[in-house]
């Protein structure tokens, strides 16, 4: 047959085909959104070509004897699915997590999952990216980020979950795990939710026309951490094929520092589940305790059941008021040897050799802490001249170079242990394919409101508006993420460097640097930036060399160097207390830092009413 006769027909076709799917009445395309599961029948719904399947359950919901065990598969395909309003996990209401309301809101049952995908796709095999929100683990929600513009301009479909948070999915006890067996022994519940959605999506996604042979994981803050836990984790073997940690970290806990009590009795976390319990007894948990204490085999099953009867809100209630007087660590991820290496995520990580054909991710951002300290009190004054007019507060620095140098540090720490030492880790364990990146954009605007590009620049987070399309910021949205060509070219170059990723396990960024791997010899990295200075560098960054920094910096008194050093040490890895006390050959034992913390905090709500100005 002639070719052009061929091609002819081929386009009558297409153009049949494409004006029956216009005429489609809204019955007809509801019935072809209509998906079965394996826990249930979702409805879609459609918005500017993007169809969302809400609230899909992935377990058994972890209520009563199921709290502080491993997720239960539900199975329940003939069930409907319907979506519900406010079923984010147990937390603290905050704004800036996307939670609304105050105190402690959410609830126990939240083990549920949203998928998004183009329309049309049913028929097709389109790569899977499974967002892990942020939020310390102790805050966040699935709803909070709409990736729907990332989904129509490069066909992906993204899922995003709600985990267990905080202690109730994170918690170690010895009348929880010492009458448990199997995977419910471990401490590290909320790890173990990620995993069962994992699990849910390869065994579902293809009904949605996504490949379950090709999921890319990826998160930012904790939801790095979750990501690297993952690649380190021994359970985590088959679950997904790519993986990319945003300012992620490897900070894990000891089993003693999370129950927060030694063999002898001594406390040494104040934020360990015995601590916070004996702080308030909670209905007798003292008189419960005694009697487990004096015959453990009579009392252990009772000993489980009161502490899985205890009110979850006012549970967490308690676990606010204590962080609020104390500088420990809330336990999260904990060394069980289960769901985590025995000795940590970077241990994990050195031992992932089964996994090392994944191609891997990790970056962070030029000005990681502005997030924060560009409205902590201590460093900026905040006046309110427009009050009436326009709700936000005009900012100035206090001391700019201090300001300067203690974003500069913490944020090279945070690259060092949150980027370099994971992939590090890796290549250790044979990975070939690491990628690392610094994202550098600061292109804001300098208002009457604040210097932005100097308060804020490329601060912790930013870059997920970029990756998302979505652009919010509250009332200083439009001076942080000002319209324009900058913005566009960086939203450009992220969504095409995630997506190609996804698609291809190769970061493209659309521009003519190539994108080289990391290697521990020359720890090359990509400045994730606008056309002009998206760029190729090198830093071999140590914490000797970031806190000798600081040491022979002329900015700063001897205290605050060492507030900073301690600051250093002391996050995004497990804090080496020995490093910190030998620096600056021991000249910060004159301090006690919790102490000296704490009068600055106080000093501070004296002066202002807070601490920070939102």
């Amino acid at each position: 047959m002639n070719q052009k006769i061929i091609y002819k027909n081929f386009l009558i076709t297409l153009s049949f085909l494409f004006a029956l799917g216009s005429c489609m009445s809204p019955i007809q395309q509801g019935s072809m959104l209509t998906i079965t599961t394996s826990s249930g029948v979702s409805q879609g719904k459609l918005n500017k070509n993007v169809v969302t399947w809400e609230d899909i359950p992935y377990a058994i919901p972890p209520e009563g004897d199921l709290r502080w065990k491993a997720p239960r598969a539900l199975i329940s395909p003939e069930s409907n699915i319907q979506p519900q309003d406010g079923n984010g996990c147990l937390q603290e209401a905050s704004i800036y997590a996307g939670i609304q309301g105050k105190g402690i809101v959410g609830q126990e049952d939240c083990l549920y999952l949203d998928i998004r995908a183009p329309l049309n796709n049913l028929n097709r095999r389109l790569p899977v990216m499974f967002w892990i929100h942020g939020g310390g683990n102790t805050s966040g929600v699935k709803d909070y980020y709409d990736f729907s513009e990332l989904i129509r301009e490069h066909e992906v479909l993204v899922v995003t979950i709600n985990y267990r948070l905080g202690p109730m999915g994170w918690f170690t006890h010895p009348a929880i795990q010492g009458l448990q067996n199997g995977i419910d022994k471990t401490s590290n519940f909320g790890t173990l939710d990620i995993m069962e959605a994992l699990k849910w999506v390869r065994a579902n996604i293809q009904n949605f026309g996504g490949d379950p042979n090709n999921i890319t994981i990826f998160g930012e803050s904790a939801g790095g951490n979750n990501v690297l836990s993952l690649l380190a984790s021994p359970m985590g073997n088959g679950l997904f094929h790519k993986a990319i940690s945003q300012s992620g970290y490897t900070t894990s806990f000891t089993k003693e520092e999370a129950i927060g009590i030694n063999q002898k009795g001594a406390i040494v976390n104040r934020l360990g589940s015995d601590p916070v319990l004996s702080s308030y007894d909670l209905s007798g948990y003292g008189s419960i305790k005694n009697l487990f204490n004096n015959d453990p085999n009579k009392y252990a099953e009772e000993y489980q059941r009161y502490l899985r009867s205890i009110d979850g809100k006012a549970l967490l209630e308690i676990y606010e008021k204590l962080s609020k007087d104390t500088y420990d660590r809330l336990p999260l991820l904990t060394r069980d040897g289960i769901a985590t290496h025995i000795d940590g995520v970077s241990a994990g990580l050195a031992a992932s050799a089964e996994k090392n054909n994944i191609p891997v991710i990790a970056g962070s951002n030029k000005d990681e802490l502005s997030l924060w300290l560009g409205s902590n009190r201590y460093f900026v004054n905040a006046s309110y001249p427009l009050t009436k007019l326009v709700p936000i507060p005009k900012i100035t620095f206090k001391r700019e170079d201090l300001y300067k140098l203690w974003v500069k540090t913490r944020s090279q720490g945070w690259k060092l242990r949150g980027v370099d030492e994971p992939l590090m880790e890796l290549e250790k364990a044979g990975y070939t394919s690491l990628y690392a990146y610094r994202f550098d954009w600061d292109d804001q605007i300098s208002s009457y409101f604040a210097d932005f590009p100097n308060l804020i620049g490329a601060a912790h987070g930013f870059e997920i508006s970029f990756i998302t399309g979505d652009f919010k910021f509250g009332p200083i949205g439009r001076f942080v993420y000002p319209r324009g060509e900058l913005r566009d070219q960086m939203t450009e170059t992220m969504m095409l460097t995630w997506t190609s990723f996804a698609k291809n396990g190769v970061p493209i960024t659309g521009k003519t640097e190539e994108w080289k791997n990391f290697n521990s010899k020359d720890r090359s990295f990509m400045k994730l930036d606008s056309d002009e200075y998206l760029s190729i560098d090198k830093e071999m960054l140590s914490l000797e060399y970031i806190t000798e920094n600081v040491r022979l910096s002329p900015v700063g008194t001897l205290l605050e160097k060492c507030l900073l050093v301690q600051e250093t040490f002391f996050n995004i890895g497990d804090y080496s207390e020995k490093a910190f006390a030998k620096w600056n050959q021991g000249a910060c034992k004159q301090f006690d830092m919790d102490l000296e913390r704490k009068k600055i905090e106080t000093d501070l709500i004296e002066e202002y009413g807070s601490a920070t100005v939102y």
